[in-house]
């Protein structure tokens, strides 16, 4: 009985990480596009990029955004901090390698509270 044991933990174990990594909806996976969005602008703004310098600034909000879209998408679709960090950088080096950062930004905002 004690040798079936770690069998068992080894063939269980895949399945765990299997259903870590269920697809995520496609409101969530807009939803952390947004996030790194938000953060990306934020960063930018911080750091004086000009380009980033004619949106509302986001560096607050934009944190803001950021955690609690992270903390949604844990909620709802019930996966890890572990996957949904790794889902925003991916998002990020999307946004990135697509230059779309400006394209996103008008598809975004309306998600992010405004400032009262």
């Amino acid at each position: 009985m004690l040798r079936i044991l770690p069998a068992l933990a080894l063939i269980l174990a895949p399945l765990a990480v299997q259903a870590q990594a269920a697809p995520l909806s496609l409101e969530h996976r807009m939803l952390l596009r947004c996030a790194a969005t938000a953060a990306m602008v934020a960063h930018g703004q911080e750091t004086g990029n000009a380009a980033m310098a004619s949106y509302p600034d986001m560096r607050e909000r934009g944190r803001e955004f950021f955690i609690r879209a992270g903390v949604q998408v844990m909620d709802e679709a019930g996966v890890s901090r572990e996957l949904v960090e790794q889902e925003l950088r991916s998002e990020a080096r999307d946004i990135v390698r697509e230059d779309t950062v400006h394209q996103m930004v008008p598809i975004c905002l309306p998600l992010i509270p405004q400032e009262q």
